[in-house]
């Protein structure tokens, strides 16, 4: 890679992940020679940003954004935008404009593959990812170019302390310093008083949580009895809201517990557990009660509130799920699974397309050697190793993604040309 290989770049930063990242980020880019600006659209957003030079707050509509930003496009030069999610709308609003400009569009998002990893994209992401139109057959005959083995996660990895930390503290900024940013909407529904108020509720729950999660998971593992799992998104969440046929968490729940009730055998149980990142805006617990009672199943249906999954999936006969990313661990221990909304990982050769009832009843094997190939796919391309809210996922991150960034051909398109960034190997911490 040329030395220079940022001069001639401008990049637009947009909304990020909550915490330093994006900050970290530029700082590297301008390191590399290239132009970075940042577009912020309330106090949280500058609250991370701590250049103000390079700065630029937005303080017009929402309806006056996407002339606002072609208008930045011009008189910056810019020739990439760099966002977190591609749903909300300004960052869609701003998809859109930047492919008629030509502009190079990078998307960051949580990964398909976690906790270890994050996804980096150009174009889209998640239900407008590349990773939609492609066959495993086609990923196969890229990989055959390929020798690097399959990357394993650390024994012990995790941000999620920082995640809830760094979402509080920006919901405060945005609460109570956002008098520059009057015309701000929230891309949720919910005030963003009331989402400060959830996440320090949760901050301040976290042991109470974890001792009622731990009694949970050890009835259920004691209980003797074989175990679906229901594995549960954040309802406002764009992956729920934007890529699958359910308006509402609960209507999901419905779906889920009427297909148990009607096709799994009686002395089956249905396991729910919830993201750990849920903080009670929904009542999902007492919606899952009601459904399961009116179902006539209350005793053979559990909740579990957050955590790791892995300890429910040791002995779990399947998994249903919308469109979780939680996924990709139950396809990677072969276990049969189920799924209802669009998913990057919804290939026929690994999810089922049984009717629920049937699925419940007699769930059909993933071939698990394409799930493989697929998960090596995504390895050596989109997954970067690292995080977004510890400082060690970050260093972690920005070791690689950088040179992702300035090179000239997508993820995907370097992995088939061969000129793919070398990838750091995740180590082994015990």
């Amino acid at each position: 890679m040329p030395a220079d290989i940022g001069e001639n770049r401008v990049f637009l930063f947009l909304q990020g992940p909550h915490g330093p990242f994006f900050h970290r980020l530029g700082r590297m880019l301008r390191l590399a020679g290239a132009q970075v600006w940042r577009v912020g659209f309330n106090a949280g957003d500058r609250a991370f940003w701590f250049q103000g030079k390079n700065y630029i707050p937005y303080q017009g509509t929402p309806e006056g954004w996407p002339d606002t930003f072609a208008q930045l496009v011009a008189e910056k030069g810019v020739t990439d935008i760099v966002l977190y999610g591609d749903i909300r709308p300004i960052h869609a609003e701003a998809i859109a404009r930047a492919r008629d400009l030509g502009l190079e569009v990078h998307v960051f998002e949580e990964g398909y593959i976690r906790p270890y990893w994050v996804t980096y994209e150009r174009g889209g992401s998640n239900g407008h990812s590349r990773l939609m139109s492609m066959s495993v057959d086609e990923m196969r005959k890229v990989l055959e170019q390929s020798d690097l083995d399959t990357a394993l996660p650390p024994a012990k990895w995790g941000d999620t302390r920082q995640h809830v930390f760094y979402g509080a503290l920006y919901h405060w900024f945005v609460m109570f310093l956002n008098g520059q940013y009057r015309n701000f909407t929230p891309h949720r529904a919910m005030s963003v008083a009331k989402e400060f108020q959830l996440y320090l509720k949760r901050l301040l729950l976290m042991p109470l949580h974890g001792a009622e999660r731990w009694l949970a998971t050890t009835r259920i593992r004691r209980g003797g009895f074989p175990y679906h799992l229901a594995l549960l998104q954040l309802e406002h969440d764009a992956s729920f809201q934007a890529h699958s046929p359910f308006s509402t968490m609960t209507d999901f729940l419905d779906v889920v517990i009427r297909g148990f009730a009607e096709g799994a055998p009686k002395h089956h149980h249905l396991v729910f557990k919830a993201h750990p990142l849920e903080d009670g805006r929904v009542a999902v617990r007492r919606e899952i009660r009601r459904l399961a009672r009116e179902a006539g199943v209350s005793a053979r249906v559990h909740f579990v509130r957050g955590g790791k999954l892995a300890q429910l999936l040791a002995d779990a006969r399947t998994a249903v799920t919308v469109n979780s990313t939680a996924a990709q661990q139950v396809l990677f221990r072969g276990i049969p699974l189920k799924t209802f909304g669009s998913a990057v990982y919804a290939k026929p050769e690994f999810v089922s397309t049984q009717p629920l009832p049937d699925f419940f009843a007699t769930p059909g094997r993933p071939d698990r050697k394409a799930y493989q190939d697929y998960r090596r796919y995504l390895l050596e391309t989109s997954q970067v190793a690292g995080g977004f809210y510890s400082s060690r996922g970050r260093r972690q991150l920005l070791r690689t993604v950088v040179d992702m960034m300035l090179a000239p051909e997508d993820p995907y398109d370097a992995l088939s040309s061969g000129t793919a960034t070398p990838r750091q190997q995740l180590r082994v911490v015990h």
